[in-house]
């Protein structure tokens, strides 16, 4: 892999103007096919066949009335409740009530408004402290929707001196700013970042542009799929974040050693393709590491999951192809000027540059603590991320959270006050009854669900036109979230057949939540352990050994149990509020643990191959195994936090979003990244490598013969440079 690498490397640095077309050709095509084509408007979300869903496709062929027509009208609930539980139906109360009514059909494209009072439909507690009129719309777009909906907030705003008035429900899209504050400060810090490494305002700008050109040509070919597969708004935050953290690093590492190659005497073309050749191999294995754990989301077999996993490959896999081609391109042009004004001067002097690492460093003085205290490094940083992992015990999710992402709004206050007076009413259970006698067998169905716990009201049964098969609604007395309502469709389906000759299934909202939710836990252990295993054979693979493996994979689980801990007590928890934006304090989305699974392994992985196949770069060329650990320490670990700082930066700004899953996402891969590189990569993994010697480097004989070399040092290309300079000696020897 480093020759053909290297090979790519020398070609786009001989071929700049062919490579500049071609990427500008891509960019452009992607541009068009968006600009005229791109659909975000949702695709259809499947998910796995479940018993919720099974039975829904059931009752809608049985019912076909009930079968969504996708028009339904937009409507709101004005929740009117009397203050400090007054009461709201004495005659002063349902005057004022009345009043409220009749003024909200005023209002913009308002087309009726119910009356809560009505004799054939009352929509009033039972303890008369609350209630219900609907407001249905008509004539609502995309255009005038959020506009609306802040006149009805005003005009609520406006009467509620006597009531407590909440506004249930949504007429308008929950909409997010794009590239805010957050984001930008994140990457100017990046920025910063990339200056104090190198020394060079040009060569942090190569590397962000090369970063930049390939999130833009990524999250724009993501947008191009969508007009041929349309996708959902929140697909996009995963590859946009993704691609700009990893195509940062990656050209990084790949500028990092050129500069390095520059410094060792070469000329600017050799540079480029010998740093394309080895550093390149570690940013293609890396790549490789994320795309395929990405790509495994399909274990979910949900399409919206898949969608996401299947974006965030793509830009991934373009941040690989631009640091491969594209930064060569901006090397080969920069030559020197990649390096410090004092280094250019001594090189074109004729002079040699010292590259041994200082002997005195903060760095230096980190691996020393690491191989002369291994056993007190190690129970450290356990310890540590041990205790940021304990909230991950009481971590709760939910496919989907009722009543609208944040908990402090009227819609969610609105929603709770009628789950507390009127039970769940918005998210009612449907279940289906059948068999031959069901018509008859109907009032004992409906006998044995009004006395199962936590139901609030069964609704007599609908009969379908072949009767066989009849429909109760039960409402329970929480919310589909509720431990009751979870435990209600449990009971249900442990008495299916409990009335003889009638089988039940039940299902709608509610049931598809907690059976897509149970599915995600079941498909989250699966993909666990495939990571595991996957990532035990790629790093046997990469580092010959089976030791260095399974420190890798141990320390990633451990990492990985500190994001999830620390996002429980953030977002679940609330112990960030007056820092983050997002909406906080519901269980965690079903979706967000299996992402960050996939997407930590492949950030891990990052700096396991650049840390330790330089530690194994040491130790191969004769070094015993505590030096080997310093000397690859200190050369790797100033590129290490760099990018581990400018990958916690990048996420960080991006969980300063307002956008509840983009804001989790981002704050869970920067625990995750900051936990594995300054304490699992930097702490943990040379302190078991001081601690195993040289047994962390032993491979049985036969599996030696079969694990292919994959050479990620660029031994290969060493040897040709010594093969190519020997021969013209010989050739002047025999010539002599």
């Amino acid at each position: 892999m480093p020759k053909f690498l290297a090979a790519v490397g020398r070609f786009s640095a001989r071929h700049r103007l062919i490579v500049i077309a071609a990427w500008l050709l891509i960019i452009a095509v992607f541009t068009g096919i968006t600009a005229t084509s791109a659909d975000l408007g949702g695709g259809k979300t499947t998910a796995p066949d479940t018993p919720a869903s099974k039975a829904l496709d059931t009752l809608q062929d049985k019912f076909p009335g009930m079968k969504s027509s996708g028009s339904e009208a937009k409507t709101l609930q004005l929740v009117m409740e009397g203050r400090n539980g007054a009461n709201i139906t004495d005659a002063d109360s349902v005057s004022r009530v009345t009043r409220i009514v009749d003024a909200a059909g005023d209002l913009p494209h308002v087309e009726s408004v119910t009356s809560p009072f009505d004799e054939q439909q009352p929509y009033v507690s039972k303890d008369q402290t609350t209630a219900v009129s609907t407001l249905t719309f008509s004539g609502i777009t995309d255009s005038n929707a959020e506009k609306t909906y802040d006149k009805v907030l005003s005009f609520v705003h406006s009467h509620d001196a006597d009531l407590r008035i909440e506004v249930g429900g949504q007429i308008a899209e929950d909409s997010y700013p794009i590239g805010g504050a957050g984001e930008i400060v994140g990457l100017l810090v990046a920025f910063l970042i990339l200056f104090l490494t190198f020394g060079s305002l040009i060569t942090a700008g190569a590397n962000m542009l090369v970063a930049l050109s390939g999130v833009g040509a990524g999250i724009l070919g993501v947008l191009a799929w969508s007009a041929i597969h349309p996708l959902d708004t929140t697909v996009i935050s995963l590859p946009g974040m993704l691609g700009l953290a990893v195509g940062i690093d990656y050209s990084l590492f790949i500028l990092t050693r050129f500069r390095a190659e520059l410094r060792a005497g070469r000329k600017v073309e050799d540079a480029v393709a010998h740093a394309t050749g080895t550093a390149g191999t570690a940013v293609v294995f890396a790549g490789l590491t994320v795309i395929i754990a990405l790509v495994g989301l399909v274990v979910t077999r949900i399409s919206t999951i898949e969608d996401m996993g299947f974006a965030g490959a793509f830009a991934i896999a373009i941040a690989v192809l631009a640091a491969l081609t594209l930064l060569p391109v901006i090397l080969r042009s920069l030559g020197l000027r990649a390096l410090p004004k004092k280094d250019r001067e001594t090189l074109r002097a004729g002079g040699t540059i010292d590259v041994a690492p200082k002997k005195r460093s903060f760095l230096r003085s980190w691996g020393t603590a690491n191989t002369r205290h291994p056993l007190l490094m190690l129970i450290g940083g356990v310890a540590v991320l041990a205790i940021v992992a304990i909230p991950l015990f009481s971590m709760k999710t939910a496919a989907n959270i009722p009543g609208g992402s944040n908990p402090d709004s009227t819609q969610r206050h609105a929603y709770n006050l009628i789950v507390e007076k009127f039970g769940g009413t918005q998210s009612p259970l449907l279940v289906l009854a059948e068999g031959n006698d069901v018509q008859d067998k109907a009032p004992d169905v409906q006998n044995a669900l009004d006395d199962l716990a936590h139901v609030r009201m069964v609704t007599p049964a609908q009969i379908d036109t072949s009767g066989d098969t009849a429909l109760f609604t039960v409402i329970p007395n929480g919310s589909p979230i509720d431990d009751g309502t979870k435990d209600l469709v449990h009971d249900i389906r442990d008495q299916a057949d409990s009335v003889g000759g009638v089988h039940l299934e039940v299902t709608g909202e509610t049931a598809i939540g907690l059976d897509t939710t149970a599915q995600m836990n079941k498909a989250l252990i699966q993909y666990v352990v495939v990571i595991v295993v996957l990532s035990f054979l790629l790093l046997v693979v990469m580092f010959r050994s089976l030791l260095v493996p399974l420190f890798a994979t141990l320390g990633y689980l451990l990492s990985l149990g500190a994001a999830l801990g620390a996002l429980t007590a953030v977002f679940q928890w609330k112990w960030l509020d007056f820092i983050i934006a997002a909406p906080q304090g519901d269980p965690l989305g079903s979706i967000l643990p299996i992402i960050l699974v996939g997407v930590l392994f492949g950030l891990a992985m990052d700096y396991q191959v650049f840390l330790v196949s330089r530690i194994r770069e040491e130790y191969v060329s004769g070094l015993r195994p505590k030096e080997a650990i310093l000397a690859g320490f200190s050369k790797s670990g100033p590129v290490i936090v760099a990018a581990a700082l400018i990958m916690a930066f990048v996420f960080g700004g991006f969980a300063s979003s307002e956008m509840t899953f983009a804001s989790e996402t981002a704050f869970g891969l920067l625990i995750g990244v900051l936990a594995d590189a300054f304490i699992v990569r930097m702490v943990l993994m040379p302190a078991l490598l001081a601690l195993a010697g040289r047994a962390a480097w032993w491979m049985p004989k036969w599996l030696e013969r079969i694990v292919p070399n994959l050479d990620t040092e660029g031994h290969s290309l060493t040897e040709d440079e010594t093969a190519a300079n020997t021969e013209p000696q010989r050739e002047a020897i025999k010539a002599s």
